[in-house]
């Protein structure tokens, strides 16, 4: 089902990997692009998978843009804003996703891969990761409204005016990943975490997720007033049902997903 060129997945435990793998660094080509916008398609439609790990090959996460096939890609008229909008529509996949997505950070993460783990659910990285915004020194600008829900105000603007890059430590810090774990340790963490999500309801994960992604831009008043809405409809799938059940009986809940 899942067969690309640049990106590898595997699905397992109802949990799917997604790792990228483009040689040297990642860089965001329109072929990784688009499989990753496919697939995530693909699995927001998947009853089986109902978590997903987003992580990279190598020592960098994402470097960012090709800017080589960039220049390639862009020769007319058209060309710019169709390349936009592949763009902005392979973060948007990993935002809509169905499934929440685990970001598993395992190196740099510049440009889009800064947008990517903005539009994730859930941030952990390894010691030797950074995120950036570089295009400062290309004369470009990128994912600077992403990384707005991660940083503060001035942290975001240094950013953006110099290239200067957070490190794991940092970022752990500042309460922007969950977790910061040796090399080793990243994928298992991710999977670790992501166990835990698989085994909830996956009707109620799914819902969550879609809550808080409308949620985020509404007024306190209506974002609590969407939830509530959203309350009284997971209440009524048999899941809900099945979790008072075995609370009640004290053993673990057997969900269905309806």
């Amino acid at each position: 089902m899942f067969e690309y060129k640049e990106l590898e997945v595997s699905v397992r435990d109802h949990v799917a990997v997604l790792t990228m793998n483009s040689p040297p660094v990642n860089a965001l080509t329109r072929t990784l692009n688009d499989e990753l916008t496919h697939a995530l398609d693909q699995i927001s439609e998947i009853d089986d998978v109902r978590v997903v790990v987003l992580t990279a090959k190598g020592k960098v996460f994402c470097a960012g843009a090709d800017l080589k096939a960039r220049a390639q890609n862009i020769k007319g008229p058209g060309d710019l804003t169709a390349h936009s909008r592949r763009t902005r529509e392979c973060f948007h996949a990993i935002r809509e996703c169905t499934k929440p997505v685990i970001a598993a950070i395992n190196g740099a993460a510049l440009g889009s891969g800064m947008a990517m783990i903005a539009s994730s659910d859930i941030l952990l990285a390894s010691e030797n990761a950074t995120v950036g915004l570089p295009e400062v020194d290309v004369g470009l600008l990128g994912g600077c409204k992403h990384a707005e829900r991660l940083f503060s105000h001035s942290r975001l603007r240094r950013m953006a005016l110099t290239g200067y890059r957070v490190d794991a430590k940092e970022l752990l810090r500042l309460g922007v990943i969950e977790f910061c774990v040796p090399q080793e340790e990243l994928m298992s963490k991710a999977l670790e975490l992501a166990a835990t999500i698989a085994a909830k309801s996956p009707i109620s994960t799914k819902m969550i997720k879609h809550t808080l992604n409308v949620v985020e831009d509404l007024s306190l008043r209506d974002g609590y007033r969407y939830e509530q809405d959203m309350t009284a409809q997971i209440s009524k799938t048999d899941d809900a049902k099945e979790a008072q059940n075995a609370f009640k009986e004290k053993r673990l809940p057997q969900f269905v997903g309806r």
